[in-house]
Formats: structure tokens, sequence, C-alpha cells
């Protein structure tokens, strides 16, 4: 048996551009931290050696990887040549279409069991690249790089997207005391809504290729995530604060469905009670409202939000990892 774990994601600043739409033609950059929620994959040998099974949100019982419905386990098993006699199950501390990038640390778990499974060991690169093959280029999913990457690496990480495909992940190092301070003042709300990530994401990209100005804000936020690595790194987080509400206010401009009045006001009343900034995670359009807080302001945010349901986390070092192998 076979237990792996990938960590979800929050994303700060520069997302849009890790979509082969923008970095073909510029290259993209992101700034995102993995934290300590998971997708969990369970592999393990089926006792009935005819019979693939899947156990997710419904339960799979298929002769041929063709009469698999769920497209990412279909064609995973399909990359690494699984025959029938194997049952795989996944769960996961946090739902789907909240914008933690769950879909791909779904993905980069269950690549890294069925490499554990077969006795074969996979590097975190290989695990984000194989990753995004299945989701983006056998799947055509309307996705970008970013999610799997930090999935598969975890930690606090600066991403850059070449105009050649190829990526680099750099850690983003702060003191220990400043890593702390930063760990502690970001404060994950739930607005309610789960979202169409494709839908979203497909509107951003139509916009970033038929409309020069969408195309350079995008320029904009990526230039913008240099500075928050910079900020960072020299130590400021009240001014990471500041430049991810600057940031969230160039996103939302993007197109009308990453946001709503109901999340603005949410948003607002955050700010109105102490939060220097922040956005909505992913890819907008609902999910996870991700805020920057001093921490003597966490009282009164928590009180304008009541009606939200909170999330809290720490920062995952770790990335996939195989978590039991017997």
């Amino acid at each position: 048996m076979i237990v792996s774990s990938a960590p979800f994601r929050v994303s700060f600043a520069g997302g849009g551009s890790d979509i082969a739409s923008y970095y073909r033609r510029q290259a993209g950059a992101v700034l995102s931290c993995a934290i300590a929620k998971y997708s969990f994959v369970i592999v393990h040998n089926y006792f009935n050696e005819n019979k693939y099974h899947l156990k997710y949100t419904r339960t799979e019982l298929a002769d041929t990887l063709e009469e698999i419905a769920h497209p990412l386990l279909r064609e995973a098993l399909r990359m690494h040549r699984v025959e029938p006699g194997i049952e795989v199950a996944s769960v996961a501390d946090i739902p789907s279409g909240t914008g933690l990038g769950s879909s791909s640390s779904f993905s980069v778990a269950l690549i890294n069991a069925l490499y554990a499974h077969s006795s074969r060991f996979a590097s975190k690169d290989q695990l984000a690249d194989e990753a995004c093959k299945l989701e983006i280029d056998i799947l055509k999913e309307p996705i970008g790089k970013q999610d799997q990457y930090a999935a598969a690496h975890g930690g606090l990480n600066f991403i850059e997207f070449n105009s050649n495909g190829s990526v680099n992940v750099q850690p983003v190092v702060l003191s220990s005391e400043k890593m702390a301070e930063l760990e502690s003042n970001i404060l994950l709300f739930f607005t309610g809504n789960q979202r169409d990530t494709r839908s979203v994401l497909s509107t951003q990209v139509q916009a970033m290729e038929t409309d020069e100005e969408k195309f350079r804000t995008v320029e904009r936020m990526v230039q913008l995530s240099y500075e928050m690595r910079d900020i960072l790194m020299a130590g400021d987080l009240s001014a990471f604060g500041e430049a991810l509400h600057r940031g969230w206010m160039m996103k939302r401009s993007l197109t009308s469905k990453i946001t709503n009045s109901a999340i603005d006001e949410f948003y607002e009343a955050a700010r109105a009670a102490g939060a220097i900034g922040g956005k909505l995670a992913g890819a907008g359009g609902g999910g996870f409202l991700v805020l920057y807080c001093p921490k003597d302001r966490h009282a009164k945010v928590r009180q304008a939000l009541s009606q939200l349901k909170e999330i809290e986390f720490r920062f995952d070092w770790s990335g996939a990892r195989i978590a039991f192998a017997q």
C-alpha cells in the first residue's frame, strides 16, 4: 500500500502569467506558498486482478481504462501503463473549486503514488512536469503551471515560467522570525462559493489573447510579483500587504468573472477592520479570501467576517511526499 500526499497552495502575485498564452510571449512569474492542507492518494493492489477499483466522490469499478469516467485517474493510469488489479482512493482536506490548486495537488499526489507503487522514484520537478503534461497537454485544461510546481516543491517560492516552457523554482528565504510573522498574519476565509475554474480561466485567457491592455495588466502583475519577492526578502511585511492589495486591484480588472458584489463587500469589510491587503485565492470567482493582517487586528477582522468560515493553516515545507509505503 502507498499513501501519497501533496499540499495545496496560496498564490500571492503573478497569477495568469503561468498560462502558455502569456509566457510564450513574455516570461511569467508567480509568488506563492504551499500550505499544510493536503490531497491524499492511496494506491493498493486490488483483490480482483481483472478490475480497476477507484474511489473518490464516487466509486468506479472498470474492466478497462476506457471505461474509467474520471479523466485525471484514467489518463494517469494510462500514462503509467497500469494494468487492472489496482485500487486507487483519494481524499482531501479542502474541497475542489476553492482556489487552492486542489486539482493539481491531486495530480501530483497521484503521479507520485503510481511511481512509488512500481518502486520508482521521481524528482519534484519531474512530478510537476508530468502533472502539467497530464492536465494541460493531454486533458487540455485551460490552466497554468504554478499549482503543479507549488504542490511538488512545497514552501514559499518565486516561480518563473520561461518562454521555452521551462520552469525555475526559487525558494524565498526569510529569517525564522519574519517567516513566522508572515505565516501568522495570513488569514484564509471561505466565501462560500465554489467556482468553475475552467470558466474563469478560459475568460482570462481569451481576454489576454484579444485585448492588449489586459495582457499589459498581467505584465504589471508579473512586475509586482518581483517587487513582492524583494519586499519579503527585505522583511517589510506591511509593504507586502499593501502590494497584495495593489495586485488584487489589477487582477479584478481582467474580467467580470473574477469577483462579485458579495466578495467585494467581504473584502472591504476586512480592510475597514484592519487587514492591509488581500485577494481571492486562485483564478477568482469564489473560493477563499486571502488576507494579510497584523496580529493585533485579527480579532476585529474575524468579527467583521464572522459569517465566513475561517481555515487555520501552517506553511508546508515538504511538498509532495510518500507518507506510507508497505
